[in-house]
């Protein structure tokens, strides 16, 4: 039997069937709830527990009211409200499982590599830029991974893909991959997708974080957009921005796009940023209160610089949007 999900302070109720997620059951009606790696590793999907009882895998049962609840590893016991960070109206997604080709392995950094795969002949996959998908691994397991190629060329996909010591895609896999070897994946996923407003926009990134940025930005480009867009982009040393040239070239050739690198451990003689992306903002701006802000890249940065901007230059918290990048193995700790 289907369970009745309210949301609180709003008009919204959608059914929940059995075995579904509240995630799951918000997608199937067509509403999003932010979410990054729906397996209960980050805290995109947490949200509020009003009234009712869900049983939370890893957590047991849960009463309202209660705070932080995982949304994507949540399954109502009864009728219960929620209150998400943020919920809205959309079409339900339709997903595809697609066998890859490897294209090209490149390695621009030690440990980042960049695998271009190729959907079958005639196969695409539209996908809004910020978006990502699925590979399967042997087993049944998965991992999410930004897909970093525009959304006008979806019958492909372009991951960057940082190596984790012990990483069981990262390292075990990545590294014995070839051209011609093939790779299962289903797209797409996520809610961290720039809209059409003409409001100015500050992208921040750690790392492989750069990667729904880069579809993000290009996706601008080929729409040809002005939105005012300026990226700051952080790592420990000048290799972690491992296309900071690409970065650079943006800004040369569109006036709409700005470019800060911000190096935590500088050489000497850097000019540039230094410190956390966040701390470099506050530098430039001191009131946030018209912008928009995506985050992507480490959960320490995401979830300081939320807490920094709203704070410290005013950014309203709903305009706040974080993709944050957590290892897999930080899963263990909630078992299904």
């Amino acid at each position: 039997m289907n369970l009745p999900i309210r949301v609180a302070g709003t008009g919204i109720e959608f059914p929940c069937a059995p075995g579904q997620t509240v995630l799951e059951a918000a997608e199937s009606a067509g509403w999003s709830i932010p979410y990054s790696c729906r397996k209960g590793v980050c805290t995109t999907c947490a949200g509020g527990l009003c009234a009712g009882e869900l049983a939370v895998r890893g957590r047991g049962t849960i009463a309202g009211p209660a705070e932080g609840i995982l949304l994507c590893r949540a399954e109502p016991l009864g009728p219960v409200e929620i209150a998400p960070r943020r919920i809205a109206a959309q079409q339900p997604p339709e997903r595809k499982t697609l066998t890859t080709v490897v294209y090209r392995v490149r390695r621009p950094a030690p440990r980042v590599t960049l695998l271009d795969l190729r959907f079958p002949i005639g196969r695409r996959a539209p996908f809004r830029a910020g978006q990502f998908l699925d590979v399967q691994l042997p087993g049944g397991d998965t991992r999410p991974y930004s897909l970093a190629n525009s959304p006008q060329h979806n019958d492909a996909a372009e991951l960057h893909v940082r190596t984790e010591p012990g990483g069981r895609f990262s390292e075990e896999i990545v590294g014995g991959l070839r051209p011609g070897d093939t790779v299962t994946v289903e797209t797409p996923f996520g809610e961290f997708v720039l809209d059409d407003g003409d409001g100015p926009v500050l992208l921040l990134a750690t790392g492989t974080g750069f990667a729904p940025i880069k579809s993000i930005v290009e996706d601008q480009i080929a729409r040809r957009r002005r939105r005012p867009v300026h990226l700051y982009w952080g790592g420990r040393t000048e290799e972690d921005l491992y296309l900071g040239d690409l970065a650079r070239r943006w800004a040369a050739r569109h006036d709409w796009f700005s470019f800060t690198p911000v190096l935590s451990r500088p050489p000497a003689g850097w000019g540039g940023a230094t410190g956390w992306v966040q701390q470099a903002v506050l530098a430039d701006f001191h009131d946030l209160g018209d912008h928009e802000v995506f985050a992507c890249g480490s959960e320490a940065m995401t979830t300081t610089a939320l807490a920094t901007l709203t704070r410290e230059a005013g950014l309203p918290a709903d305009r706040f949007h974080a993709d944050a990048f957590v290892p897999a193995a930080e899963a263990v700790a909630v078992p299904d």
